[in-house]
Formats: structure tokens, C-alpha cells, sequence
């Protein structure tokens, strides 16, 4: 009975060794597991990170090329010529073209003062018509203020007059802001679908809210496309 207890003792020694040793390599393994899985969340955490940092620099350093190319601030430009040279380099250009005894030309530059400084990925600029009668003729610009939209070289749209921005000498920024929302010459972070003047009662009922499509008169098409 003793040979029997003992071999009883012996072999619930080594199977409890044995589920020692299996539990020991399962907690082991287990650990190894753990270990990589945090290690992975970490590298992939450290990935995110670095590309964060790089989508970081990457739009610090686009900013300075727009500033270094005289976006974030609205400027008279003196001739045609510097017309031409100005919108070779930028790919989203606002051109206020004005005249000086007409009232509504300051109403604008107000409002394109404050956007230029907004939207920096667009070039705010402004140049007398009675000085630029090649372009007038060119981009048929019939009315006073006009503000062409330039998107890589060529005329995309027109803000003609006042119409598009509730018929009234009292639009708002954001108002504007939408009108070049609609034409993508600016990032619009609003909704293209909402007229911001379509929530003035004063308004509201004469106008119909617009499509993303960009309005032109067929009139103000420019003949830049035939080039």
C-alpha cells in the first residue's frame, strides 16, 4: 500500500508539475501576446503621430508659400500686367475689379478684407477697370463692382454686382463667403445649400436657395477656355 501511495504522491507531483509547466508556458505565451499587442498600439500610435506631425508641417509649410505669394491680405495690384503675373501663380484667385466713384466698390472691399485674412489658400486682390480696359473688354465685364474668379489661370465665375448676395447693400460676410463657397474658390466649411440671407426675413422670400453649381451669366463668360 505504501508502493501505492507513493507512486499515487509521485505521479500527482508531475501532473501538477505538468499543469505548473503547461500553465507557466500558457502565462507566458500570454504575456508575449500582451507584449506585442501593446507593442503594436504603440507603433501604431507612433505612426499616427509621425504622420499627424507631417500633415502638420506639411500644411505649416503650404501656408507660408500662400503668404510668401501674397495670399492672407487683400491688395490693390497697379496694372494688367501684374494681373496676368498673379494669378500664374496662385491657384484660387479673387479679382475685385472697381472704380473709384462707384460706392458699392467700397461695400465690397469691406467684406473681402475680412475673408482674405480668413481664407489664406485664396489670393484676394483688387484693380481699377477704368485702368484695365483689355481685361474688361476680355473677361466681358459689364458692371461695377465685378469680382472674377480665377481657378488655375482661367475665369471660372463671376460675382456680378450685388445680385447674387441677397440684392441688397447690406449682405454680410458670410453671405459672400457662401457666394465664393459656391464658386470652390475658397474652402466653405458652411452649408452650400443654405443661403445665409435666405434666414433674413427682409430677403428670404425673393430668392431661391442655389445649387452647388456655380451661377454665371451667360454674358460674363470669359473667352479664356477658347484660348
Amino acid at each position: 500500500k505504501m508502493a501505492a501511495d507513493t507512486s499515487v504522491e509521485i505521479l500527482q507531483k508531475v501532473l501538477e508539475n505538468e499543469i505548473l509547466q503547461t500553465t507557466k508556458v500558457v502565462e507566458e505565451h500570454l504575456d508575449a501576446e500582451m507584449q506585442k499587442l501593446d507593442q503594436m498600439d504603440e507603433d501604431e500610435l507612433e505612426r499616427l503621430k509621425q504622420r499627424r506631425l507631417e500633415a502638420l508641417k506639411k500644411a505649416k509649410q503650404q501656408k507660408q508659400e500662400w503668404l510668401s505669394k501674397g495670399h492672407g491680405e487683400y491688395r490693390e495690384i497697379p496694372s494688367e500686367r501684374d494681373f496676368f503675373q498673379e494669378v500664374k501663380e496662385s491657384k484660387n484667385v479673387v479679382c475685385h475689379f472697381y472704380r473709384d466713384t462707384t460706392f458699392r466698390c467700397q461695400i465690397m472691399d469691406k467684406h473681402l478684407t475680412v475673408l482674405a485674412k480668413k481664407h489664406v489658400e485664396t489670393k484676394f486682390l483688387k484693380l481699377n477697370a477704368e485702368k484695365s480696359p483689355f481685361l474688361c473688354e476680355r473677361l466681358r465685364i459689364k458692371v461695377i463692382p465685378t469680382l472674377a474668379l480665377i481657378k488655375d489661370g482661367k475665369s471660372q465665375d463671376y460675382v456680378v454686382g450685388f445680385t447674387d448676395l441677397g440684392n441688397t447693400d447690406d449682405f454680410t460676410t458670410e453671405t459672400l463667403e457662401w457666394r465664393l463657397g459656391c464658386a470652390d474658390i475658397i474652402n466653405y466649411s458652411g452649408n452650400l445649400m443654405e443661403p445665409p440671407f435666405q434666414n433674413q426675413k427682409k430677403f428670404g422670400t425673393s430668392f431661391t436657395k442655389l445649387e452647388k453649381k456655380t451661377i454665371r451669366g451667360k454674358k460674363y463668360d470669359s473667352d479664356s477656355d477658347d484660348d
